[in-house]
């Protein structure tokens, strides 16, 4: 049997510590916000969405992850500026990886499939590291106020 070397153990304990962490989060995030009271009134179905109907697939799928996006940065600000960034930038990098798939699916332009791809790889990278980092604090004892 292969003998696991140092880094191994330590890549794995990370690896295991972002995965507790991101069920631990999703456990204690409150539910989104309930969305406006509707409006009973007639209104212009295109006010505001300009040919929403018509909408290709990648626009649709565009709009919903911007959506998505915008719903997960509302996070409960906990007065650190240090922790309140890093959670609200992890749910823009997951919302930016997000768009990226959905031009890799959508476009064709070999450049954009390029920086797309990047973005994702780069992006993912650095939610991990915000992720392993948000563990880490949380494990370290408070800090006193000064």
């Amino acid at each position: 049997m292969k003998r696991f070397g140092w880094a191994s153990v330590i890549a794995l304990f990370l690896l295991v510590s972002v995965f507790a962490f991101g069920m631990i989060s999703r456990q204690n995030a409150a539910p989104p916000p309930a969305g406006a009271p509707i409006d009973a009134r007639p209104v212009d179905a295109h006010a505001g969405h300009a040919d929403a109907a018509s909408d290709s697939p990648a626009t649709r799928s565009y709009k919903e992850a911007n959506e998505r996006m915008h719903l997960a940065m509302e996070i409960d600000y906990s007065g650190d500026a240090d922790v309140d960034f890093m959670r609200g930038m992890i749910a823009h990098h997951e919302g930016a990886v997000a768009m990226a798939r959905i031009a890799l699916e959508h476009g064709a332009d070999p450049e954009v499939r390029g920086l797309a791809e990047e973005v994702i790889r780069t992006q993912e990278a650095e939610i991990v590291r915000m992720r392993v980092w948000l563990a880490n604090r949380a494990a370290r004892p408070a800090e006193p106020a000064n």
